[in-house]
Formats: C-alpha cells, structure tokens, sequence
C-alpha cells in the first residue's frame, strides 16, 4: 500500500487496515441514543442534591448514579474523538464532537453542586463512611477529591468554571483544525517525482540524505507557518492565558503548580529536570558537532539534525512484519503480554495508515470500554515507525492492565505514568534490534537512531518544558505573549539547547507554534521523566527475574488506584529525585561516546 504518494480517502482504507470502534457503538445511530441519554442520567444524579450527607447510603447512591453518566460520557466522547481522528475533515464527525462537548457541558453545570456538596461533608464523617465493604469502588477517588478540596470552589463559582469548558477549548480545536486540515504544504521533488509534504511525510523528508530535499521540505514546511505566524500566536497565547485564569481562579500558586498539584507530584521534579539537563547539555553540544562533521557540512542546519547518522542501512519493514518484531523485542514481558498486544496489532486495536483528514502522528487512546486504540500512520520505509508502534503499543497495554484489575472510578492512570510504558517498549526494541544486527553498519545505524530518540524525549521535550514554563511565567508576571515575544523565547532557547554548531534559518523559531502538545499545558516534561524512568525499568527488569518483572506488572495494573510517584516507586524507581533524570543522561552520554568511537 502506498502511503506517501496517493494517499487515499478514509472512504478508500480497506477495513482490515481500520481500528474496530464497534466494540464501543456498531453505529452512529448507537451513538446518538447514548448522547440523548446523558440529559436524564444527569438529572438521576442531580435528584440527590442537598441529601448527601444525609447517609452512607444516599451517598453510595449518588455515586452510582454519578458512574453510570460519566461511562455513558466517556463512551460519547471517545467515540467521537476517534471517528474525528480518522477524518478531521469529515463535518460529520466534526458535529459529533461538538455535540459530545456540549451535552457534556451542560452536563457539568448542572452537577456543579456534586463535589462543593461532597467535600462539605465533614472529613472524619465521609473517612469513616468510605471504610465499609459497599464502599471499595470509591474510596480512592474519594480520597483524590479530598486532596484537591484546598481548590475546590462554591457551587456557583464551579458551575461557570463548567460552562466555561466548552469556550476553552477554542484555541486548542482552532488550532488542530488550522494545522491538520486548513494548511497545505506543497509538494518535495524526490527522484523527479513530486511527493505531498504532509505532517506525516515531514518526517521521511527529514531523513533524507539529500540535502537539497531536505532544505526544500523545510523551507516549504515552515514558510506555511510563517503566513499565519500572528494567528499561531494569538491562539497559544489564548491557551496560556486560559490556563492562567484557571489557576488564579482555583488559588493555586501558578499555573505549574495547578498542573502538578492532583498528582501531587513535586514542583522540584519539574525544575530539577530542567536543571539537570542544562547541567549536561556540554554532551548535547558534543553530539551536534559529531553530527556536522559526520554529514561534512561546513555548517550544520536545523533541517540536517534528523537525518540518519549512517548512510548506506536503508530499512523496508511491512507492517506485519514490524509487528513480529515488536513481539520478539518484548519478549522479556512474557507470551500473555506480547500475545495480547499483537493481535490487537493486527486485529480491532489500530487504525494503520495515513489517509487524508487523518491526525498527523500516533496516539494511544483507551477507556473503560472498547479495545485500547491505537492511531499510526505507519510507512514501511520508516524504521522509527516500529518504534511508534512499540511506543504506542505500551501506552495501549498499559490501559489494558488498568482497565482489567481497577474499578471504572479508578481505572484511569496519569500521564505522568503513561510516558513509561511507552518508552519501556522502545527500549526493549532498541536492545533487540541491537543485538541482532545483521551488520557493522547497522549497528551503527541504531546506536545514532537511538542517541536521536533518546536527544528527542529527554533534551527536547525538556526544551519544549522550558518554552512552556517562560510562557506561563509571562503572563502570570503581566507580559503580553505577542508574537514577537513568543519567536524570541523559543529562538533563545533553540540557541542554548542546540549549542555553537548550529546555525537556524528565520523561520526556525516557528517550531514552538507549531507543538500540538503546547495545548495541553505542562505535559510534555512527561516524556522526559519518562524516558528517564522507563530506562531504569527496562534495565532493571532485564537485568532482573520474576520479582523485578512482577513489580512492573503492579505498576501497569495500578491504574489510577496510587499516585504516580508512589505508583513508580512500586515498579522500582524514584522520581523524586534526580538520580533517574541523571542516569538517563548518562545513557546518552555513553551512546555519543560510542558512536564517536565508531564513526571515526
């Protein structure tokens, strides 16, 4: 199947190749029933208003009633936003979330009183109500809502933050809409053909040896942001500044603090990460310069920092195959893991392809019902889909275990979390391929493949962390986020990360506007402490037996029942404390080492 040259219509995608969202709804009309029911299942829950400290048992009723509107809720919403990932240029599937956004909207005003009403109850009267048997399926959440009662408002006051949900989510959904449907790229001369230039053929571009193609694609790709540059920046500004007035709105410190506080993970576990990688961006720099002088440039771009170190490994893997490989890799893991994971591989679990509307990248998307989904656009001339595929394939597993050992109310990890699993896999995968590399060259292929990934998770999305944190600052501090602010910002920061070998183009400064992730504030640093606890992990299981294995099985099934730092304790690491962040810096270090040795 060609991915990059005709890309088909969603119409056109064979059946096999698209995730099965059956198990969810087998039609829209399905759908639509659910949608018309989340109106009376609210009012169920809202007949118990001003009677819930009444009794236990009114109390449990409420709950109840609560869990079945927000399963009917969730299964709305994530059947909508897949139909929508599939084809965002489909009006259809566009209507659908919009009418999921607002009956839930509508939803939450009206059910504003629920937690203002629940934390009224006296803390010793609820703690001893959540002790008795009936009660197990909600003491954890329970406990979480009295851990964020500090920033919990009246029931007015929630009630607007509700009806406000809806407007928030403007510049997020302009945003996506503007960049995955709205733009259109060019096409890039390869070989005398003329290929799309899409979000997802950007990356294959950006591996080419041909530097000319190379310099086209990117030229192409960032001039199309530049047209609408103002606009990029008025609609991440609108983000922060959504973001800010939540934060101020609920008392907490700053819009970090909100964004860490219900994990109750460490505002220090967010600068420390920052200051540790400064602290070694000296092997950063050391490897930009390997890179310049491994590509015989005389000066070294933004649009050569992705092309692979070693020129003569060139890679097919079809999709089938790709998944065999993930299977071996994961091995470790034992037969249940890898057999559950590959058939949903190969079977309901992904949607494969690109298509056209498709959303650029990969995603894992999972819920209490229906198959752990996941979202590729896979291209078999492109090893690093493997690794999205293992990638995703750990998120997705990661849901599997939650949702099969935790009550719905309970069910539903962190991100902080999630970014282990993910790149576990990714490093079970790197060592497999590694191991049995059929030759001298790819060994070396792998090693400058996996110094790039490891340089993508840690350093850059610690970069990205960094943007995000002087942005939010701004605004907190009572400075405008214009467009020129924001390009200075990332442009200081893209010098300071990339070091004195790297020269940018005018245009290099429009990748801060062009981050999806921005959107969702305070994510990305997730990545990095991710990849730094998933490299713990992956040693210590493979380096482990039964126990160690074990332990990270109780991390996966824990869900949401623990708090992520407690939850990645369980497993074997700490990330309270920077030796993780240190250790995964350190594995980047070794990798340049190497590959020093090896390329010269």
């Amino acid at each position: 199947m060609e991915k990059t040259e005709n890309i088909p219509e969603r119409k056109d995608v064979k059946d096999e190749y698209k995730w099965d969202l059956s198990l969810i709804y087998k039609n829209t009309d399905e759908w639509e029933a659910d949608l018309k029911k989340i109106p009376e299942f609210t009012e169920r829950v809202l007949a118990f208003k001003g009677k819930l400290a009444e009794s236990s048992d009114i109390l449990l009723q409420t709950l109840k009633a609560n869990e079945e509107l927000d399963r009917i809720i969730e299964n709305v919403f994530h059947y909508a936003n897949l139909l929508n990932a599939s084809d965002q240029g489909d009006s259809n599937y566009q209507e659908m979330v919009n009418k999921a956004m607002m009956a839930y909207t509508a939803s939450d005003a009206k059910l504003s009183f629920f937690t203002p009403e629940l934390l009224s109850i006296p803390d010793d009267k609820i703690l001893n109500w959540i002790e008795k048997p009936e009660f197990a399926d909600y003491k954890i959440s329970i406990k979480k809502a009295l851990h964020a009662k500090p920033h919990i408002l009246s029931e007015k006051e929630e009630r607007i933050m509700a009806l406000q949900s809806e407007s928030g989510q403007t510049a997020s959904n302009t945003f996506s809409l503007l960049s995955d449907v709205d733009m259109s790229f060019g096409t890039v001369t390869v070989d005398g053909k003329e290929k799309p230039l899409t979000h997802s053929t950007w990356s294959t571009f950006m591996e080419n040896h041909d530097r000319n193609i190379r310099k086209e694609a990117y030229d192409k790709f960032y001039g199309v942001f530049e047209a609408h540059a103002n606009t990029l920046a008025s609609l991440y500004a609108g983000s922060v500044n959504n973001d800010v007035f939540h934060a101020r709105a609920r008392g907490y410190e700053s819009s970090l603090d909100a964004a860490l506080y219900g994990d109750k993970v460490p505002l220090s576990v967010y600068t420390n990460l920052i200051e540790s990688v400064h602290k070694n961006l000296g092997d950063l720099h050391r490897y930009y310069k390997l890179r310049k002088r491994v590509l015989g440039l005389s000066e070294l771009c933004h649009y050569d920092v992705y092309v692979p170190l070693v020129k003569s490994v060139k890679t097919n893997t079809p999709y089938e195959k790709a998944v065999e490989m993930v299977r071996s890799a994961l091995e470790p893991l034992g037969k249940d893991y890898t057999d559950t994971l590959c058939s949903g591989l190969l079977g309901g679990w992904a949607d494969r392809y690109e298509n056209k509307g498709k959303n650029s990248g990969a995603f894992s998307s999972g819920a209490y019902k229906g198959y752990p989904y996941i979202l590729l656009n896979y291209k078999d001339d492109s090893i690093r889909d493997v690794f999205t595929m293992a990638h995703e394939g750990g998120h997705s597993m990661h849901s599997y275990f939650s949702v099969h050992n935790n009550p719905f109310s309970c069910y539903d990890y962190t991100i902080f979390e999630a970014e282990v699993a993910s790149t576990f896999n990714e490093e079970l995968l790197f060592e497999y391929l590694l191991k049995n590399a059929e030759s001298e060259d790819m060994k070396k292929y792998l090693l400058s493949m996996r110094a790039s990934d490891i340089l993508a998770t840690l350093h850059r999305q610690t970069m990205f962390a960094e943007f995000e944190l002087k942005a939010h600052q701004a605004v907190e501090e009572g400075q405008p986020l214009s467009t020129d602010f924001l390009r200075k910002t990332y442009r200081d920061l893209l010098t300071l990360y990339f070091g004195p070998d790297m020269v940018f183009e005018k245009s290099s400064d429009l990748e801060g506007l062009r981050i999806p992730h921005f959107y969702n504030a305070f994510y990305v640093y997730k990545y990095a402490t991710g990849i730094s606890a998933a490299l713990a992990l992956a040693k210590r299981v493979t380096e482990g037996g039964d126990a160690e294995r074990n332990d990270y099985f109780n991390f996966l099934k824990s869900g949401g029942s623990r708090y992520p730092i407690e939850s990645l304790k369980l497993a074997g690491v700490d990330m309270s404390k920077t030796e993780p962040i240190q250790a995964a810096l350190d594995t980047f270090k070794n990798l340049v080492d190497s590959l020093e040795q090896l390329l010269f």
